[in-house]
């Protein structure tokens, strides 16, 4: 009896640790802008690599979408005049193209929400259940309705583009070969990591082992 009542003990407490653990940012760390890649990807020091956590911003580097430059000069601009640049984690460290995930504070705000608020958040990219989606979410659909940045001359929705992040890899495994990275992002949206049957290191332009990633 003693024995059923403490494991019963312990499995409220196992459930109620990973409902908090579902979506639990961690502490903020400071780091060092290293290089800006566009609206929602740069890399800094300690962590490398980083694509900005839940949002999605119109592309600026392969091709270009409407807003798309604006929103990479907004970020890049935040980030090289920040005073402070501090990263929280919250949920996966990494994504499956080992990039890390993480939201960006910048001179104490969160630069997610100050990009959706700009009109520069064109949907939301899913990796799990996070901490600020819901404030994220609500930014949006006042975004959409004050018709700012991408939004401008839109119907505004009360609802936002919401995409979960699988893998849309359609490889039979075989060599697949393109001529350059727009032609191989008709196929691989999100670009090609190292091993992968379409990556070639000649369309891996910044020698990270990824290929046509935004």
């Amino acid at each position: 009896m003693i024995i059923f009542v403490i494991s019963l003990i312990g499995l409220s407490s196992f459930f109620q640790t990973s409902h908090k653990a579902a979506a639990q940012a961690g502490a903020r760390f400071t780091v060092k802008l290293t290089k800006c890649v566009d609206g929602d990807t740069a890399w800094f020091s300690k962590v490398g690599k980083t694509r900005f956590l839940y949002i999605d911003t119109p592309e600026s580097t392969n091709r270009i979408e409407p807003f798309g430059k604006e929103a990479s000069i907004y970020t890049c601009n935040a980030l090289k005049s920040a005073k402070t640049i501090q990263l929280q984690f919250d949920g996966h460290l990494k994504d499956k193209y080992n990039r890390t995930l993480a939201w960006v504070w910048v001179n104490g705000r969160l630069l997610q929400k100050d990009l959706i608020t700009k009109g520069f958040v064109k949907q939301f990219y899913d990796y799990g259940t996070y901490s600020y989606e819901n404030e994220l979410k609500i930014l949006q659909v006042k975004a959409q309705k004050n018709k700012v940045g991408l939004w401008k001359g839109k119907v505004a929705t009360t609802k936002t583009s919401h995409i979960v992040a699988t893998d849309t890899s359609t490889s039979s495994g075989k060599a697949e070969f393109f001529k350059n990275c727009t032609e191989l992002r008709m196929k691989y949206p999100n670009g090609v990591p190292k091993g992968h049957p379409a990556y070639q290191a000649k369309l891996d332009r910044d020698k990270d082992n990824f290929a046509c990633e935004k």
